[in-house]
């Protein structure tokens, strides 16, 4: 059975296709490497096929769709920040690439698409934990988009007859995340910061809570969607369901990294929620997921990666 990862070459994405490989899948990477990277494909370059190209071209998608039983959706313009900057290209990307994405896989007539939203579609709602059935109430562009992208798997289901799950991801890390882009992720930014013996940078008092998942759950709850009988037309988060605060955060990287750095603060960025927070239960009930690494656990495992990687290229610099 093929299976096509749409955004192979990113952190999630990558990691994946690694996964449906040793799952005994065939797999088709999809990516246009803006933010995916190639070297993150390296070690399975030979066991895959790579498509090269951007899904805004249905023509592209339709190519790489073609022959595929399978599609996971990962592709898409990453970040709140950069979607405050620029809504409109994050739109072009997150909505009308996700469209072309359904699209081509109902004309291949595609056993299932398994959509990556996020968490960020919960926005303004106070209300913890978040649940599925929830009052969606988006506050950023990318947000917007990927509730955007949910409504379009909705209406595939319902009126194409494709099969569609959505599958709401919160605060993925793990090895591998960049922690350079100015729209990196907290946790690969944080632990490299704290590395190099310097302060990390915290918007806003540091009180606001995330879902923290470690990729290997997100990984699992992926491939679940992808092959559980029965749930098409479904909604679920992938998480762990335990907050852990921005300061928490910073306390628990210190101690596992064995420094002694104090965060500095600066204003709150707009479009950014307070408080985050999954509630896994559906997942657990129909999926079968179980969150099965801690972020204790998930956060040793990241930082001895980064250690390791830091040892590596020191060494063959």
């Amino acid at each position: 059975m093929k299976v096509l990862v749409t955004g192979g070459g990113g952190f999630i994405g990558s990691q994946l296709a690694r996964r449906l490989l040793r799952d005994g899948y065939q797999v088709r990477v999809l990516d246009n490497f803006a933010t995916g990277r190639r070297e993150n494909l390296l070690d399975i370059s030979g066991d895959l096929e790579l498509v090269e190209g951007d899904i805004q071209s249905y023509e592209r998608v339709h190519n790489a769709v073609r022959g595929c039983h399978l599609v996971a959706h990962l592709a898409a313009l990453p970040s709140v920040p950069r979607s405050v900057q620029d809504p409109l290209t994050s739109n072009a990307t997150n909505v009308t690439g996700t469209l072309n994405v359904l699209l081509a896989a109902r004309d291949a007539e595609v056993g299932r698409v398994v959509y990556a939203s996020s968490s960020s579609v919960y926005g303004a709602n106070p209300e913890l934990p978040k649940r599925e059935d929830m009052t969606a109430l988006p506050i950023s562009p990318y947000a917007v988009a990927k509730l955007a992208g949910e409504g379009y798997c909705r209406a595939f289901y319902e009126v194409f007859g494709l099969e569609t799950v959505a599958v709401r991801f919160f605060n993925v890390f793990g090895p591998h995340q960049d922690p350079l882009s100015q729209y990196a992720a907290v946790i690969p930014k944080f632990i490299t910061t704290l590395m190099a013996g310097s302060s990390p940078v915290i918007f806003g008092d540091g009180e606001q809570s995330r879902d923290f998942t470690y990729v290997e759950n997100v990984l699992e709850g992926t491939t679940l969607a992808l092959t559980k009988p029965g749930v098409g037309g479904s909604v679920f988060n992938i998480a762990t369901g335990h907050g852990l605060s921005l300061n928490q955060l910073v306390r628990q990287l210190n101690e596992v990294i064995g420094t002694d750095v104090e965060p500095v603060y600066e204003d709150a960025r707009p479009g950014e929620v307070q408080h985050s927070q999954a509630d896994v239960s559906r997942a657990r009930q129909e999926l079968g997921f179980e969150p099965a690494i801690s972020i204790d656990e998930g956060l040793r495992r990241t930082v001895e990666w980064f250690q390791q990687a830091s040892v590596a290229a020191a060494a063959s610099a």
